[in-house]
């Protein structure tokens, strides 16, 4: 069966996700972002004939697609809806301790852009949505509700690096009762004026907002070291960034892990006591070919960082 006929998109860096893993047969792998299940369908393929993979979404249309890819695998693939923040926990109920190699590919998917009822793209009019997972958790619509404006403005700045976040806040709050895509960027729009940028002046609103929707960051952030830990030694964990934010996050995670020592500089002596547990892979990030760039022009942001447990 072809890696294509099932899911609709080609993963961002597929090759390059695989090879950096390194799949063999009969280790188990992680997939925390399944999405249609391309890069799962890759690593199960690599690691045949014994290799296991336990893949994760909290997208439960992500679910559906990933479970009907893996079919052939049969008992080698596990699908589950989930948290990547619960990893340790769920993998305890189907009585796994390790892995072997894990993947994570951040932020929003191509094909939740391309749905446009989920309410990530202003390129339709839909509800204003954003979550990942619809089942549960705190609309779009419901945050900018709950918070004041100045809470407002502060997450515009703080996860869309938007510059004119007062502004712009001041006129959503203004404009009260902000309930579609198409109404929330034509507000931002009007708040800016002609900015004369190459992409739409509420590009960042619409990132900051998904972002704090779905708490990103803080995932990310509380989920690395736990994931980690659950890596057997000469495992690698491989993730893929799409903004500046989540990368910094990881690059620092990574530099961090990889040192023995993290005193500041001046200090003469050690005494953080502080041991390394990665070795660096990538010294700097691999991204996306221009060919790619060209076929799927959403890759061009990406970058992927792996390091492997000592």
């Amino acid at each position: 069966m072809d890696a294509g006929t099932v899911a609709p998109h080609r993963s961002v860096l597929y090759q390059e996700c695989i090879y950096s893993l390194l799949p063999t047969s009969p280790k188990r792998y992680l997939d925390c972002t399944a999405g249609a299940g391309g890069d799962s369908w890759g690593i199960l393929e690599a690691s045949s004939p014994l290799g296991e993979l336990v893949a994760l979404d909290v997208d439960p249309t992500a679910i559906s697609l990933t479970r009907k890819r893996l079919t052939e695998f049969g008992q080698r693939a596990k699908v589950i809806h989930g948290s990547f923040r619960d990893t340790e926990e769920i993998l305890m109920k189907i009585g796994w301790d390790k892995v072997d190699g894990i993947l994570l590919d951040l932020g929003v998917s191509s094909m939740q852009f391309d749905q446009t009822e989920r309410g990530f793209s202003f390129r339709g009019e839909a509800p204003l949505d954003m979550r990942f997972d619809p089942t549960s958790g705190t609309s779009a619509t419901r945050l900018i509700e709950m918070l004041s404006e100045t809470e407002l403005a502060d997450v515009i700045w703080k996860y869309g690096e938007e510059r004119a976040s007062r502004r712009i806040a001041k006129a959503i709050k203004a404009a009260g009762n902000v309930k579609t895509t198409t109404q929330l960027a034509q507000i931002v729009r009007s708040a800016l004026g002609n900015t004369h940028e190459k992409q739409d002046p509420a590009t960042r609103t619409f990132q900051a907002l998904r972002i704090a929707v779905n708490a990103e960051l803080q995932t990310l952030e509380e989920a690395l070291p736990e994931l980690v830990a659950l890596l057997n030694p000469g495992g690698r964990i491989a993730i893929i960034g799409f903004h500046s934010l989540e990368d910094r996050i990881v690059k620092q995670y990574f530099k961090r892990e990889s040192q023995d020592c993290i005193c500041p500089p001046e200090q003469p002596v050690c005494t953080c006591e502080h041991k390394a547990i990665l070795r660096l892979i990538t010294r700097h990030p691999i991204t996306p070919s221009d060919e790619e760039i060209s076929s799927n022009p959403r890759s061009r942001s990406a970058k992927l960082r792996v390091a492997e447990k000592l």
